[in-house]
C-alpha cells in the first residue's frame, strides 16, 4: 500500500530522516511512534505530499502509494456555515457527491450504468446511515445532525472533519492523534472502528491503550529510521528493551575484544618475533566496527511537592445545582465530598458537563443553588484543557514563575523555570509560542509551585508523547493528595485513579465498576445504536422478496443457548488460529523480497478476510445468546 524508500528530509540544520525506508502492506493498521519533535506528523505531511522531501548530499529518496489507491486525512475543521451537520459530512465523500451531480445530467446511457454500478460499489445508499453512525459513535446526538456547523466549537467540528473522513473509506486513512478531540466514549468508539477498518490506517497516537487494542504494527521513529514491526505498543517497548540488553552486551563484549588486542600490540610490538602477530591484530582493530551505545532518550519528568496536612474533607458539595447564570442548571442535587487520599476518574460522555463539574469544586464557577464547604486553607491545582485559560498570552515561562514568586532572585527564577523543563534557549518564548506539550509542562509546574491539596487534572495528556505521559503517572502516583482527573487516556486514568464517578443525564454519582466495565458499557451502547441507525438505510433497499425472506427467517426458530456457545467456542477456536497464521505472515512479509512479497500479501488478504468473518460470526452468536 505504502512504500518509503531511502528518505531523507531535513528542518534547517535539523536532521528528521536521514535514508529512512519503510512498507506498509495493505490492509494493516500501523501506529506510528517516537519523541515529540522527532518528525512524526512531518512524516505524514510527506506522505500527504504537503510538502517535499531535500536530501544533501543524497538522493531525497521516494514515498510511493499503491497504484489507483486514494488517501484520506483530517486536513483541519469543517467550516462554520449554515450547511447543516449531517449534509456537510456527507459532502466529505468527494466521488459520492460528484457521482450523484453527475447523474443528474448524464445523458449517455453508458454513462448512466457506470456512475450506478459505482455509487453501488462504494456504498453510498447507504452513507446517511453511515454518517449518522459515525457522527453518534464521536459523541454528536441525533439532534445535532440538523444543527447548522457554525454551531459547533472548533473542537466538535473537528471531530465533525475526522467522521467526514472516516465515511469516504480512504484505502490508505492517515490519523495524526485522533483522540485529541475526543472523549473517553469517543476514543473507545473509534479504536473499535479503526479495529473494522476495510483499508490501511497509519495512526499517529500518544495513547497506549489505543496502540494496544487497534494496530497491527507498530512503525517506530528512532535516531532518523524508521523500524516497523508487528504487534502491539507493548510488545514494540519488550522488544526494544530486549534489543538494547542485547546491544549493550555485545558492546562489553567488544571493548573486552579490543582491550585484549591492544594489551597483545602493546607488549610484543617491539618484539621482532612477534611483530607480525602485532600489525595483524593492528589491522583487525582498525577493522572493527563500534558498537553504538543505546539511545537514551531522557524524559524530563514532573514533580509535584507534597502539600501540608489538612482534615478531611477537603470539599464538602451538598444539595448544589451547578451551571452558568445565563442557562438552566447543567447538573442538579450534586452532593459528594473529596478526602485527602481521594483518586477519582470522571467519566462521561463529553457535554454531560465534566468540566463545568470541576470549575465548580474548584470554586471557579459560582453555584446555582446549594453549598460548598471547603477547609480555610484549602489550595487546588487546576488544569484547564484549554491551556491559554490558564496562561498569559505574551508572558514567557520566566514571566509566569517570576508573577508566582516575586521574592526569590532572578537566578533563582531561572533555576525554577528549569527544573520544571525550561532550559536558557526556551525560557523566553512567549506562552502563545510554545508547544502543545511545553505548556502543559508550564502549567503543571506552575500548579507544583503553589503545593496544592487537590490536584484537578482536565485531559491533561492531549498533547504529551508516551514517556512524558509515564512520567506524569509517576509524579501523579507519587503526590500525596487528592487528585481528580478528566480524561480520555485509560491507561493514565487505570494507573492512577482508583474509583470512577459518572456524569450523565444531570447527575454524578459514583460508578460501579471498573474503566474495562465502563468501556464494555460504551461499546455496547455504540452497537446498539449502530443496529438502530441501519434499521432505516436496510428498509428502504428491501424489496418485497427480501422482505418475504426476512419475515421467514424471523418466524423460524432459534438457536438454543448451547447452540450459540458451542458457535462461539469454535468461532473463537478459528479466530485464534487464524490471528496466529496472520502474525507469521506478518513477520515473514517484513523481511520478504521480489515475488515472494506478492504471494504473501495475497495470503494476508484472504486471512484477513477469514478473521473479519469469524469476528461477525462470534459477535452475532454472542448478541443471540444475550438476547436468549
Amino acid at each position: 500500500m505504502l512504500e518509503i524508500d531511502d528518505l531523507t528530509y531535513r528542518v534547517d540544520a535539523r536532521l528528521l530522516f536521514d535514508a529512512a525506508s519503510s512498507r506498509i502492506a495493505k490492509g494493516w493498521k500501523v501506529g506510528l511512534v517516537g519523541r515529540n519533535g522527532t518528525g512524526k506528523s512531518t512524516l505524514l505531511r510527506l506522505i500527504r505530499e504537503d510538502i517535499e522531501a531535500a536530501g544533501r548530499g543524497r538522493p531525497p529518496g521516494s514515498i510511493k502509494l499503491a497504484r489507483g489507491a486514494r488517501m484520506g486525512h483530517v486536513a483541519q475543521e469543517i467550516p462554520a456555515s449554515d450547511t447543516p451537520l449531517l449534509e456537510v459530512v456527507l459532502a466529505a465523500d468527494v466521488e459520492r457527491s460528484s457521482l450523484l451531480e453527475e447523474a443528474e445530467t448524464a445523458t449517455d446511457p453508458n454513462r448512466i450504468a457506470e456512475i450506478h454500478i459505482r455509487l453501488a460499489d462504494i456504498d453510498a445508499y447507504t452513507a446517511e446511515a453511515r454518517a449518522g453512525e459515525i457522527l453518534t459513535g464521536l459523541g454528536f446526538t441525533q439532534e445535532d445532525l440538523t444543527r447548522p456547523a457554525r454551531a459547533f466549537s472548533g473542537g466538535w467540528r473537528m471531530r465533525a472533519a475526522l467522521g467526514g473522513v472516516l465515511l469516504s473509506t480512504p484505502d490508505l486513512l492517515l490519523l495524526d492523534e485522533p483522540t485529541n478531540y475526543l472523549d473517553l466514549e469517543g476514543a473507545a468508539w473509534l479504536e473499535n472502528y479503526i479495529k473494522r477498518y476495510p483499508g490501511t490506517v497509519l495512526l499517529v497516537s500518544h495513547d497506549r491503550e489505543m496502540l494496544n487494542r487497534c494496530v497491527t504494527h507498530i512503525m517506530a521513529l528512532e535516531a532518523c529510521k524508521l523500524v516497523i514491526q508487528p504487534g502491539t505498543y507493548d510488545q514494540y517497548i519488550a522488544r526494544r528493551a530486549e534489543r538494547a540488553a542485547q546491544l549493550v552486551s555485545a558492546r562489553e563484549k567488544q571493548s573486552a575484544q579490543k582491550a585484549h588486542l591492544q594489551s597483545f600490540i602493546d607488549r610484543f610490538r617491539a618484539q621482532a618475533t612477534k611483530a607480525r602477530q602485532a600489525q595483524s591484530r593492528i589491522k583487525m582493530l582498525q577493522r572493527m566496527q563500534d558498537i553504538p551505545e543505546p539511545l537514551e532518550e531522557r524524559t524530563i519528568p514532573f514533580k509535584f511537592e507534597n502539600p501540608s496536612e489538612l482534615a478531611s474533607p477537603l470539599v464538602v458539595m451538598d444539595g448544589c445545582d451547578v451551571g452558568y447564570v445565563s442557562g438552566k442548571p447543567v447538573l442538579r442535587h450534586v452532593s459528594l465530598r473529596i478526602d485527602n487520599d481521594d483518586r477519582v476518574a470522571i467519566v462521561g460522555t463529553n457535554g454531560q458537563g465534566k468540566t463545568t463539574l470541576v470549575k465548580s469544586i474548584a470554586a471557579k464557577l459560582a453555584l446555582l443553588k446549594g453549598e460548598r464547604v471547603s477547609h480555610g486553607s484549602l489550595r487546588i491545582g487546576y488544569f484547564s484543557q484549554d491551556q491559554m485559560d490558564e496562561l498569559h498570552p505574551g508572558e514567557t515561562a520566566l514571566d509566569h514563575v517570576r508573577t508566582l514568586r516575586p521574592e526569590v532572585s532572578q537566578s533563582a527564577h531561572r533555576a525554577i523555570a528549569a527544573q520544571i523543563g525550561f532550559p536558557k534557549e526556551k525560557i523566553d518564548t512567549p506562552a502563545e509560542s510554545l508547544s502543545g506539550g511545553e505548556k502543559v509542562r508550564l502549567l503543571m509546574g506552575l500548579m507544583a509551585m503553589q503545593k496544592p491539596h487537590i490536584l484537578i487534572l482536565d485531559e491533561p495528556t492531549s498533547h504529551l508523547d508516551i514517556d512524558s505521559r509515564e512520567a506524569l503517572i509517576y509524579a501523579i502516583n507519587g503526590f500525596q493528595g487528592a487528585v481528580l482527573l478528566i480524561t480520555h487516556d485509560i491507561y493514565l486514568a487505570e494507573a492512577c485513579a482508583d474509583r470512577l464517578w459518572l456524569v450523565k443525564d444531570g447527575r454524578v454519582g459514583p460508578y460501579d465498576g471498573d474503566l474495562s466495565d465502563y468501556r464494555a458499557l460504551v461499546l455496547a451502547a455504540d452497537r446498539t445504536a449502530q443496529a438502530n441507525a441501519t434499521k432505516p438505510a436496510q428498509t428502504a433497499q428491501m424489496s418485497g422478496n427480501a422482505a418475504g425472506a426476512d419475515a421467514a427467517t424471523s418466524a423460524a426458530p432459534r438457536p438454543s443457548a448451547s447452540t450459540l456457545r458451542r458457535r462461539m467456542e469454535e468461532a473463537e477456536r478459528k479466530l485464534t488460529q487464524a490471528r496466529a497464521n496472520l502474525e507469521t505472515v506478518d513477520e515473514r512479509l517484513s523481511a520478504a523480497k521480489g515475488p515472494e512479497v506478492a504471494v504473501l500479501l495475497k495470503k494476508r488478504e484472504t486471512l484477513a478476510g477469514e478473521i473479519a468473518g469469524l469476528e461477525e460470526t462470534w459477535l452475532a452468536a454472542a448478541e443471540m445468546l444475550e438476547g436468549a
